[in-house]
């Protein structure tokens, strides 16, 4: 396994250093985060889609993000760090964050693990709110789950209820990731999974409409 990340860590060293490639050795961590962005989205797709070679290629990309990230990490004149060092903290963090599993801690139910998990972030990430750490960018649905979800773990989900209103269409919008999280399904995944449907809908209207449209013509 480690021949595969041994050769891809060549390959950016050598893409990245002098007599490599330009672009490569122009990019910083700022601009590089755009396609971390479209690399993600495309992963879901590939994911959605089905496709074992479409999601083996996506999961490369989103690799050599990783790669890329960690190459130009190396080069920070104060603090350094490289890919062995991301692989190692993220070891421990999953160490530190499943005492049920490398502890002495009961498993429990999947609720109190996810607690437990919440509990864990917040001592070891100084964060002061449940809400800490969720990221700004993230589309407002899938932002909506988030919140949501951290809300009921921490116990405040009737709080959060009583926050959210019921006339205009955010608050609808809400009230659907509510339902969602309460039926088990994923609301980000259900609407891109409906909005295909119109797309292929759509997109097959428009080829009938061309195909009647050569058809009369000739």
């Amino acid at each position: 396994m480690t021949d595969g990340i041994d050769r891809l860590v060549e390959v950016m060293d050598r893409l990245r250093s002098p007599g490599g490639c330009a672009w490569d050795a122009e990019q910083t961590h700022e601009s590089l985060a755009p396609y971390a962005l479209e690399e993600a989205h495309e992963l879901v797709e590939a994911i959605e889609s089905g496709s074992r070679a479409h999601l083996r290629e996506e999961l490369g990309d989103v690799l050599l993000q990783v790669v890329f990230h960690a190459r130009v990490a190396q080069e920070h004149p104060d603090e350094p760090f490289g890919l062995d060092d991301v692989a190692d903290a993220c070891a421990d963090k999953l160490i530190a964050r499943h005492p049920h599993v490398f502890g002495d801690e009961d498993a429990g139910t999947m609720d109190e693990h996810l607690r437990r998990w919440d509990r864990i972030k917040a001592e070891t990430s100084g964060r002061e709110s449940v809400m800490d750490g969720i990221p700004a960018s993230l589309g407002a649905l899938a932002r909506a789950q988030k919140v949501l979800g951290r809300a009921e773990r921490a116990g405040l989900a009737d709080d959060a209820a009583d926050a959210a209103g019921d006339e205009g269409v955010g608050d609808a919008l809400l009230a659907l990731v509510r339902r969602a999280r309460v039926e088990g399904l994923d609301a980000e995944t259900e609407l891109r999974a409906a909005t295909r449907r119109v797309e292929r809908a759509a997109r097959a209207a428009e080829q009938a409409g061309r195909d009647d449209t050569e058809g009369s013509s000739g």
